[in-house]
């Protein structure tokens, strides 16, 4: 069997998406503090870090089953660990199986912790990681991610840091989690050919090329809009409108897609890491305009 570096298994991983899932959380955390919540800063970190670790199992679960549906070959954009023979099927299963086992137990511990409605909340993040694939190849990727990586880290990350479950942590939720499904969207946009070669069915796909084009424009443009919404209805603090910076990538991302159309797949070939970065700045901006609030109030 090959030895591999630490570095392969970071590629393995894909750490660059990780803002999908930690965003929702930090987030959260900075809410509840601009809310003058009692955290559980302990708790807060704990689910941080499992949710990290379940989303580098959910990447390695759908690498895995990509590969094995022929969904990711040698001239596809996506993944390339398993397509370049950097790892065998086998060793990703087995890491995925690892990753999962570890995110398992701490998730227990954490329930131990916390309370019962942990359970529910665990058990939907699980479901929503291991159904994934046959979800995606059936078109309702979009609405797994949105639940895995929006609704519910959120308002898992809101009990276990409070000890009560607080429906207004949606108003955050949502403007997170569409950057969140963009990142997928751009994925499936640019994999619209190879995906029906497969005969797997994604939303992109459903949609095609041009309306798809502008689902992600919304999907990256309506955040900015919500939030300024929800400013003026008093329902965020003044401060959120640091999150407008974020605008100025989200408006070059627009630009990239705007190409597909005319010049096809290629010209949105890294569309899906541009995102992720997009989504990492919203989130960071979010958090510490939180923050900031939160001190000066």
């Amino acid at each position: 069997m090959k030895k591999h570096s630490f570095k392969d298994w970071m590629i393995a991983v894909r750490p660059w998406s990780f803002p999908a899932s930690s965003m929702p959380v930090v987030v959260t955390l900075a809410y509840l503090y601009w809310m003058r919540q009692d955290i559980n800063w302990v708790n807060g970190l704990w689910a941080l870090l499992n949710i990290i670790v379940f989303h580098a199992a959910g990447n390695t679960w759908s690498d895995y089953f990509d590969y094995k549906h022929k969904v990711d070959a040698k001239d596809t954009f996506g993944a390339k660990t398993l397509t370049d023979e950097m790892f065998t099927p086998r060793e990703i299963y087995r890491l995925s199986m690892a990753l999962l086992a570890v995110a398992f137990v701490a998730g227990i511990g954490l329930l131990w912790r916390t309370g019962l409605p942990l359970l529910y909340i665990g058990i939907g993040g699980a479901a929503c990681s291991l159904l994934y694939p046959p979800l995606k190849y059936r078109a309702l990727g979009d609405v797994v991610i949105f639940l895995a990586y929006a609704l519910l880290p959120t308002l898992g990350t809101c009990y276990v840091a409070t000890g009560a479950v607080d429906w207004n942590v949606l108003w955050i939720a949502l403007p997170v989690g569409l950057i969140t499904v963009a990142i997928l969207h751009a994925n499936n946009t640019r994999d619209m050919r190879t995906d029906a070669r497969a005969k797997i069915q994604t939303l992109a796909m459903k949609l095609g090329g041009k309306v798809s084009m502008y689902v992600y424009c919304a999907e990256v443009l309506f955040p900015f809009g919500w939030i300024a919404g929800l400013i003026a209805a008093g329902i965020l603090p003044l401060w959120t409108l640091l999150v407008m910076l974020a605008l100025v990538p989200a408006i070059g991302n627009v630009r990239v897609v705007s190409r597909f159309p005319g010049k096809g797949e290629g010209a949105i070939a890294g569309l899906d890491e541009m995102t992720a970065k997009l989504q990492l700045l919203f989130g960071l901006l979010f958090t510490l305009s939180f923050v900031v609030a939160g001190l000066l109030s």
